[in-house]
């Protein structure tokens, strides 16, 4: 067997339509647009949502909700994680450049899932109970840091 043997389907591939070729062929003359109109010409694009001038649905139904404008985006980081890399003392800084974390946003939060096993000091804008509890159980230190940059 060859990939040039290879054939999709019966009926999985068809013809393309060819317009605007002669009357005979069903789709000539205006090329199945109909005769004027602005669909009728090339380059015709109707926005998203375009109803015929209808009030669009988007703008019917009635807006819901609340954004909180005073929002606070954490980059967030489990004790698991931290388990896993190499060192005792972790920081903002030294984990964005290690690539452990992607974007600082507000903060640092460093979140109580996994365990930790050994003595560790972390620098974080935000602790969890649990992750403050594991910490210190391990014998390591959590220190708070004031407002990220």
């Amino acid at each position: 067997m060859n990939l040039s043997d290879l054939k999709p389907p019966a009926g999985q591939t068809h013809h393309k339509k060819r317009v605007g070729r002669g009357m005979g062929s069903g789709l000539g003359k205006t090329s199945g647009r109909g005769s004027k109109g602005q669909h009728s010409v090339s380059g015709y694009r109707r926005m998203r949502g375009f109803e015929g001038g209808q009030m669009p649905l988007h703008r019917r139904l009635p807006k819901r909700g609340f954004t909180n404008i005073f929002k606070k985006e954490y980059a967030i980081l489990n004790l698991s994680r931290l388990e896993q890399l190499e060192g005792d003392t972790f920081t903002p800084d030294e984990l964005l450049a290690r690539g452990v974390i992607r974007k600082l946003g507000d903060g640092l939060k460093i979140l109580g899932s996994g365990e930790i096993t050994r003595k560790i000091t972390v620098q974080a804008h935000v602790f969890s109970k649990s992750a403050l509890e594991k910490i210190r159980a391990a014998g390591g230190t959590a220190e708070v840091i004031g407002e990220a940059v």
